[in-house]
C-alpha cells in the first residue's frame, strides 16, 4: 500500500526521531510512504487568529496535492492530522466555504474535491496493515516492559474516529501483542497543555506533573506518545517539574513507533533514540543492545 506522506514541521526540525522511526517501520512493513512534494505548514499555528478561508486554504493545499497523487495521506502529528481532518470536514459541510478555498486555491494552479482521506500511523498500522502481520515481523519481545500509552486530547477525537475517544485501546492492544505491560493509566486523553507552555507556563507543567506522576506512581518505566507536542512537553520540562514541585520523575518518553521500532529489530540510531533528552534505562537500552546515554 502507498500514502502520500505529510511529515509536517515538527517532524522536519525538532521531532526528527518520530519522522525517522515512521519511516523505518513502515519501510520493515513493507508500506510505502511517498512524501508530498512542496508540502507546506498544516496552518494549525494560525487556524484560529487569521481568517477562516486563509487557514482552511493553507491546509486544503496539502489536501490537493495528496490528490493529485490519489493517495490517502498519511500524517502522524497530531496536530497536522488534526487540522487536516477539520480542514476536510468544514469544506464537505459547507459548499460555499469550499468553493472560496477552491478559489484561493486556483491561484496556484489547484483545486480540491474533498475526497482526500487523512490518517494516522497508529490507524494505519492496526487496522490496515494489521495485529497479525505486525507480530509475524517482531524480532524482539519487550519482555514485561511496563509502559503508559498516552493517546493525548487530538488523535481519537472527534468521537468517531479510528478509536474510542474516550478510552482509546489501540496503543493497548498493540504492545501487549509485543510483550509489553500496559500500566493503569487514566491519563491517557488528558491534555498536556499544548503550547500553554508559551503563554501560561505554570499552568502547562501542572498539567505535565500530574500526568508523569500518575504513570511514575503506576509503575510505568516509559511513557508512549503519539503527538510532538505532547512528546517535548513531557520530555523536555521533566527538570524544571521535579524542581517546582519536589518531584523525581525521570521516566523515558518514546515514540510509538520508536517503542515499536524496537520490538521489529530496528538499530535504535535510525529510530532516532540516540536524541532523547531523557536518558533510556537499562531494560530499554538491553533490549536496543545498544547504550544511549
Amino acid at each position: 500500500m502507498k500514502y502520500a506522506y505529510y511529515p509536517g514541521c515538527s517532524l522536519e526540525k525538532t521531532q526528527r526521531g518520530y519522522d525517522e522511526s515512521v519511516r523505518e517501520i513502515f519501510k520493515i512493513l513493507d508500506q510505502e510512504l511517498v512524501e508530498i512534494d512542496d508540502w507546506n505548514c498544516c496552518g494549525a499555528t494560525i487556524y484560529m487568529s487569521v481568517k477562516e478561508t486563509v487557514s482552511l486554504a493553507v491546509s486544503s493545499r496539502n489536501l490537493a496535492l495528496a490528490e493529485k497523487m490519489n493517495m490517502e495521506i498519511l500524517a502522524p502529528c497530531s496536530s497536522c492530522y488534526t487540522v487536516l481532518s477539520k480542514t476536510n470536514r468544514i469544506l464537505n459541510s459547507i459548499p460555499e466555504m469550499h468553493k472560496d478555498v477552491n478559489e484561493a486555491l486556483s491561484e496556484a494552479g489547484l483545486s480540491y474535491s474533498g475526497k482526500t482521506k487523512i490518517r494516522h500511523p497508529l490507524d494505519v498500522l492496526m487496522n490496515d496493515v494489521g495485529i497479525e502481520t505486525i507480530i509475524s515481523k517482531i524480532k524482539k519481545n519487550l519482555n514485561g516492559l511496563k509502559i503508559a500509552p498516552y493517546y493525548g486530547c487530538q488523535i481519537v477525537r472527534p468521537e468517531k474516529g479510528f478509536d474510542d475517544f474516550e478510552n482509546p485501546i489501540l496503543l493497548d492492544q498493540m504492545f501487549k501483542k509485543c510483550g509489553a505491560e500496559i500500566i493503569y493509566y487514566p491519563m491517557k486523553v488528558r491534555c498536556c497543555g499544548g503550547m500553554l507552555m508559551t503563554t501560561f507556563e505554570e499552568t502547562a507543567l501542572k498539567l505535565n506533573k500530574e500526568l508523569l506522576s500518575c504513570a511514575v506512581e503506576n509503575g510505568a518505566e516509559a511513557i508512549v506518545t503519539t503527538c510532538p507536542l505532547c512528546h517535548f512537553n513531557l520530555e523536555a520540562y521533566q527538570g524544571k517539574i521535579n524542581e517546582l514541585y519536589n518531584t523525581n520523575c525521570n521516566i523515558p518518553i518514546l515514540y510509538f513507533t520508536q517503542l515499536l521500532g524496537i520490538a521489529l529489530g530496528i538499530d535504535g540510531k535510525k529510530l532516532g533514540i540516540d536524541g532523547s533528552f531523557i536518558p533510556m534505562t537499562q531494560k530499554i537500552s538491553s533490549l536496543m543492545e545498544v547504550q544511549y546515554a
